[in-house]
């Protein structure tokens, strides 16, 4: 099982996060994402990896964020 976190880009790899925001298992094929979260730090400029891109994109999250963009506008 994979987690998915949010860390600041001047912390080390492995150093603390900022806040844990889902959770991946690439046996079962099973994922959990905390979508306020992950959008509230996506808005705010975080720059996901391309695997957690990749996840994220299956489940929906960047369609729910232009959404919210357009709803802005």
């Amino acid at each position: 099982v994979y987690r998915i976190v949010a860390i600041d880009v001047r912390s080390r790899r492995e150093g603390r996060d900022l806040r844990k925001v889902g959770f991946y298992d690439p046996i079962t094929n099973q994922t959990y994402l905390n979508l306020p979260a992950i959008l509230d730090f996506l808005k705010k400029g975080a720059q996901p990896t391309r695997t957690v891109h990749d996840i994220s994109k299956k489940a929906g999250i960047f369609t729910e964020l232009s959404l919210n963009k357009t709803k802005l506008n």
